[in-house]
């Protein structure tokens, strides 16, 4: 099923029962950045906040397991579905093996899913942690960093228990949300999800 139609279907909330969705800590402004900021702003993901018949419930992997502030890390060797099935690492950019501890930080962020019953997850795209469609291939600090398509070690222990995973850049998808929040909402016909734009299709060569 895809994110669209995923969304489509959704129940509609209300106060009483609202719609919980876990999402990437930082995208909420919480400051649990790798440099202790929340990484700039998102506002499709702020728009969320302060609704009534929507529950967040926030969590930041890699704080959970490194604190913050801490250094950059990426994955070598693979996705963060090799990383789960011990064909690759996750790497501090100094070169420490942090991959027990994004392990540990993915099982945590499952449990906190599954106790919150939660229905949908947005989640920080390009993260080797809660990237959702694109991360980086090795570090990012190279002289010529390159991505690849897979997620982070999180999405994917999420999406391998059932859960649905989208990234704040998915706007196609987010609009579809906003209209189940908000019955006034008027969908943008022109937004487009992340594998949708043009940078993804030239990158990754789907023209």
């Amino acid at each position: 099923m895809t994110d669209k139609v995923y969304l489509q279907n959704l129940r509609k909330p209300n106060k009483e029962h609202p719609l919980k969705v876990l999402v990437s800590a930082c995208l909420t402004g919480i400051m649990c950045g790798y440099d202790g900021t929340a990484n700039g702003k998102y506002p499709s993901v702020l728009k969320l906040l302060n609704r009534e018949n929507l529950k967040l419930i926030t969590f930041c992997p890699e704080e959970f397991s490194f604190g913050s502030p801490r250094e950059m890390c990426d994955i070598h060797g693979g996705t963060g579905a090799d990383v789960l099935d011990g064909n690759a690492k996750l790497l501090s950019a100094s070169g420490e093996d942090w991959t027990e501890g994004i392990i540990n930080a993915s099982e945590k962020m499952l449990q906190v899913a599954q106790e919150n019953e939660v229905e949908l997850c947005i989640m920080m795209d390009i993260s080797a942690a809660c990237g959702s469609q694109v991360i980086y291939d090795g570090n990012r600090f190279d002289e010529n960093p390159k991505y690849q398509i897979g997620m982070g070690v999180c999405a994917e222990q999420l999406t391998r228990n059932g859960f649905k995973v989208i990234s704040q850049r998915d706007y196609a998808s987010l609009e579809i949300l906003y209209s189940k929040l908000d019955a006034n909402h008027q969908l943008d016909k022109d937004a487009k999800d992340h594998h949708e734009i043009d940078w993804y299709r030239a990158y990754f060569q789907f023209d």
